[in-house]
C-alpha cells in the first residue's frame, strides 16, 4: 500500500467536513426569509423558484454525503486490516494514529512519548511502507 492509498481516509473525512459545512450554508440561506415586497410588484419567478433550488440542492448535497461517509467506512475497514497485518506493534500505533486517527507527527509522537519523535515516527513509517512496496513488486 502507498502512502497515498493510506492518506485517503484522511482526504475523506476532509471532504465530507467541507460537504456538511456547505450543507449548513444551504440550509441557512433556503430557510433565511427573502425580503418583503413592499412596493406591490409582482417578482419574477426565478426569485420564487430560488427555495426549490435549494431543496434540491441540499437532497443531492446530502445523498453524496451519505455516499462519502459509506466510501469513509469501506476505506477505514481496509486500512484497518493492512495496520493489523503491521508484525511491530509500535508501527500499528504509528500507523493507527496517522492514518486512522489523523494525527499530525507532532501529535503522534507526542500521543506516544518516550524516545518517539516525529522525525522518528515519520520515517519508520515511511521505511516500513518502502519495504512493502519493494517485497510485493
Amino acid at each position: 500500500m502507498t502512502l497515498k492509498e493510506l492518506s485517503q481516509l484522511y482526504y475523506l473525512n476532509r471532504e465530507i467536513e467541507m460537504d456538511k459545512e456547505r450543507l449548513e450554508a444551504l440550509r441557512a440561506r433556503a430557510s433565511a426569509p427573502g425580503s418583503p415586497n413592499y412596493d406591490g410588484m409582482p417578482k419574477s419567478p426565478s426569485y420564487e423558484n430560488r427555495l426549490e433550488r435549494y431543496i434540491a440542492e441540499i437532497v443531492d448535497l446530502e445523498a453524496i454525503i451519505s455516499a462519502k461517509i459509506t466510501q469513509c467506512q469501506h476505506e477505514r475497514n481496509r486500512l484497518e486490516r493492512y495496520i493489523a497485518d503491521i508484525p511491530d506493534s509500535n508501527l500499528r500505533m504509528i500507523f493507527t494514529l496517522r492514518f486512522i486517527n489523523g494525527l499530525s507527527w507532532v501529535q503522534l509522537a507526542f500521543s506516544i512519548g518516550g524516545d518517539c519523535t516525529a522525525d522518528g515516527a515519520r520515517m519508520a513509517c515511511n521505511r516500513y511502507i518502502k519495504k512493502t512496496n519493494e517485497q510485493n513488486n
